[in-house]
């Protein structure tokens, strides 16, 4: 009953609202592909305008979870929820997508004080989770500051919204983009023979 209230008060449409409309912004630019890979950090708790990991609620988890997958999953885009330090930061996946990706499974299952009420979300909505320790994401949102640095891949780009809470929490965003290389001959778009530079000889 406490959450019940606690969570009238956070107004879980509006949390519904700011997450749909904070990933639309991010996918927009992120120009992310069926078959990619999406990160989610997720403090409840900073939600709610606490402490992060001092006032989980699963009410607001299973919102946002249920909100960033109805986007992703008619796209093609593959989820992952990362837990809290108290289980290493590892993140829950599908098995497929551990497989596709040949990444390990890892030995741990959340509860809302270790891995927290995202990840407890996450393997309520789908269909064969599991833990995998480490990932590399081809973009992300952090809500609450949770640290998803290491889990996008090199080199990431920050993407700003106008979405800059969700509830009361800090919210930021993450894409990716191949390493630029080469020397001063190098070049980063498609023109083999410089034609541009030659006047279209």
């Amino acid at each position: 009953m406490r959450e019940s209230v606690i969570d009238q008060m956070v107004d879980l449409k509006q949390v519904k609202q700011q997450t749909r409309q904070g990933l639309t912004e991010l996918l927009n630019q992120a120009q992310l592909k069926a078959g990619d890979i999406f990160v989610l950090g997720l403090s409840t708790s900073e939600v709610r305008g606490k402490r992060i990991g001092d006032d989980s609620s699963i009410e607001i988890g299973r919102t946002i979870i249920k909100t960033i997958l109805d986007t992703l999953r008619p796209l093609g885009i593959h989820l992952a929820v990362q837990g809290c330090q108290h289980i290493n930061r590892a993140l829950v996946v599908e098995r497929a997508v551990a497989k596709d990706h040949d990444l390990e499974q890892v030995m741990v299952y959340p509860q809302i004080h270790a891995g927290g009420a995202g990840q407890i979300a996450a393997f309520e909505n789908f269909k064969e989770p599991i833990e995998v320790e480490h990932i590399q994401a081809d973009a992300g949102m952090d809500i609450g500051d949770t640290a998803i640095g290491m889990q996008v891949k090199f080199v990431q780009v920050p993407v700003r919204t106008s979405v800059k809470t969700i509830g009361a929490a800090h919210t930021t965003y993450l894409s990716s983009r191949p390493k630029y290389i080469g020397g001063p001959r190098a070049k980063y778009t498609w023109d083999p023979f410089n034609q541009h530079e030659e006047g279209g000889r």
